[in-house]
């Protein structure tokens, strides 16, 4: 069976062309990852590619992971699925010590720790929240290619430290690391990039080792990260971005669409394929998508794979304070659950972390567990790591009893029990771990040993391949990026929640309507807007995105106006 086989026609024409400069402009939903895993397989298949010849750069771990576990899947292996940072880590800690005869320097565990005492030196004394955003200030001065000179002109500053102190802070910060032989992540790639720049020995060897780049998300790249790529590709042209200019949402950390968006006028002789087929979403939620889109810079046009019977548009609820949305939306997942829709399914999203406490709240209040995205991830939680270490020492034992029920025993003697403890606490998060690693055992197949099964979780711990909890997922929209539910709840949609109160310019509106995007793209079967006329004190209007993909009440537009839905504990209230 080839590697083409599984893939549509435009799938496969981008999977195919295995030379040349190659940009596959991917809208959400249209099978990137599949593209990316099925052209390298192909590659290999076909004797185009070597396995260990071929990058594949990836802004996450997680995601790089994910990448490894496909291209095992189709039976390919030595690839290097790497983030930026770790690959360009690896170049420096190889050619470090013959180049300078000494250890590479160690990377510092915390900028905000070393700004404060540069601080302390110079006698100004910032709050820890304004640490870390110079600390965040600096890491976009670095992926911006900016000497701190070129930073200081810009006369950008941060709250309570002017322009003029915040270049003396960075001036002692890169002293103090210079003095303790230290580099920050941005440091990293800089000094990656400059060894390239300045060893032709260390850059020939790069080239011989890698041959064939594979750039994913790339319209979040910086233009450090470009420079960097354009150095490990040298004077080839075998290199393929993937990215859509839609999905843009990192601009503050740095992030440049416009590399994805000129890449075929830098490259006249680049084979560009758009994939606008949308395997996920419904087509009305996909209209809504277009919707917000429309006319903006390298939009794509995402149309629904297959023919689809009549199906419910999104929705939008006006609730009259943000207690009340968030009592509104538990009580609409609420009765989703007890429709026999899994929680596992459900999530609800949100622009900024604050907004997720009132949710939290509200959802516990309706007997329903959550997982917050972006917190502890599920392989380092104690209980995981605990479970894991009891598993593989109850497989040197003899087992007398079937895999099953011996990892059921051990899970029992760590606190699994047959009722879950109540929503919204550290208890219920233990027992949806365990669960979940219970759940893994039950699908792990006839085969299993223990020992088989505790090797199996530590090499998913290591490629962040984490198991579906069965919970209401909660998160912000950056961090759903790349992720999909089948019902997503979208709080917040009202002017200062999203668009976010501080985005006052046309590129920061801008940003803010992409983040809308990825938000309502997450989607697969149903989707509900909503907002609140009043946030504390002040007074809220709708957001203007709202107004962008209309209501049916004004007769041409895609959302569907409802009647807010009173949770339990809103009803209690009113008894």
């Amino acid at each position: 069976m080839s590697a083409l086989d599984a893939l549509d026609e435009r799938q496969r024409q981008a999977a195919s062309v295995l030379r040349g400069p190659v940009a596959v402009l991917a809208g959400a939903g249209t099978g990137k990852t599949r593209v990316i895993t099925h052209r390298i397989a192909h590659g290999v298949d076909t004797g185009a590619y070597s396995p260990a010849r071929v990058m594949a750069v990836t802004f996450t771990a997680k995601a790089a992971g994910e990448l490894r576990g496909r291209l095992r899947a189709l039976g390919v292996e030595g690839v290097a699925a790497r983030t930026f940072h770790a690959a360009a880590l690896a170049q420096l800690n190889f050619f470090w010590p013959t180049l300078a005869g000494q250890p590479a320097p160690s990377i510092i565990d915390n900028k905000v720790r070393m700004l404060g005492q540069v601080a302390d030196a110079i006698r100004l004394r910032p709050s820890t929240a304004t640490l870390r955003d110079i600390a965040s200030e600096i890491e976009w001065r670095k992926v911006s290619m900016l000497s701190v000179e070129q930073h200081a002109a810009l006369g950008r500053s941060v709250s309570g430290v002017d322009a003029t102190q915040l270049a003396e802070l960075q001036r002692g910060y890169e002293a103090l690391k210079d003095e303790r032989h230290q580099l920050d992540f941005e440091d990293v790639l800089l000094a990656c990039a400059g060894m390239l720049e300045a060893e032709p020995r260390v850059s020939a060897s790069v080239h011989e080792q890698y041959r064939h780049f594979t750039v994913d998300e790339y319209q979040d790249v910086s233009p450090l990260q470009n420079r960097l790529l354009d150095l490990w590709v040298g004077d080839r042209h075998d290199i393929c971005v993937v990215g859509d200019a839609s999905q843009t949402i990192y601009s503050f950390a740095g992030a440049e669409q416009r590399f994805l968006l000129e890449f075929e006028r830098r490259h006249a002789d680049a084979t560009v394929v758009r994939l606008e087929t949308n395997y996920r979403s419904q087509a009305p939620i996909l209209s809504a998508a277009n919707a917000l889109m429309k006319g903006r810079p390298g939009a794509l046009e995402l149309t629904p794979a297959r023919e689809q019977f009549a199906t419910e548009p999104p929705t939008v609820t006006a609730y009259d304070s943000e207690r009340d949305e968030a009592e509104g939306i538990a009580a609409a997942v609420s009765a989703q659950i007890a429709e026999g829709i899994s929680p596992a399914d459900i999530a609800v999203l949100y622009r900024a972390h604050a907004q997720s406490a009132a949710l939290q709240q509200a959802l516990a209040a309706e007997g329903i567990a959550t997982t917050v995205l972006g917190g502890t991830r599920f392989f380092s939680m104690p209980e995981v790591r605990q479970a894991i270490l009891a598993l593989r020492a109850a497989a040197v034992a003899p087992v007398e009893q079937g895999f099953v029920p011996a990892v059921q025993r051990v899970l029992r003697e760590l606190g699994l029990t047959e009722e879950p403890p109540a929503a919204g606490g550290a208890q219920r998060d233990g027992w949806e771990a365990r669960r979940a690693i219970l759940r893994l055992a039950e699908e792990a197949g006839p085969e299993a040993t223990l020992r088989s099964f505790g090797d199996a979780l530590m090499a998913r711990a290591k490629d962040q391949h984490e198991p579906t909890l069965r919970t209401v997922t909660l998160s912000t929209l950056h961090a759903a990026k790349g992720l999909e539910w089948l019902h997503v709840h979208l709080a917040g949609w009202a002017e200062g929640a999203l668009p976010i109160s501080y985005a006052t310019s046309f590129e920061s509106i801008d940003e803010e309507r992409r983040l809308a995007y990825v938000g309502v793209t997450r989607a697969a079967r149903t989707l509900s807007l909503s907002w609140s006329r009043s946030a504390g004190r002040g007074e809220r209007a709708p957001s203007r995105f709202l107004a962008e993909i209309g209501t049916t009440g004004r007769g041409t537009g895609i959302l569907r106006e409802t009647s807010p839905l009173a949770s339990r504990g809103s009803r209690q209230r009113g008894a």
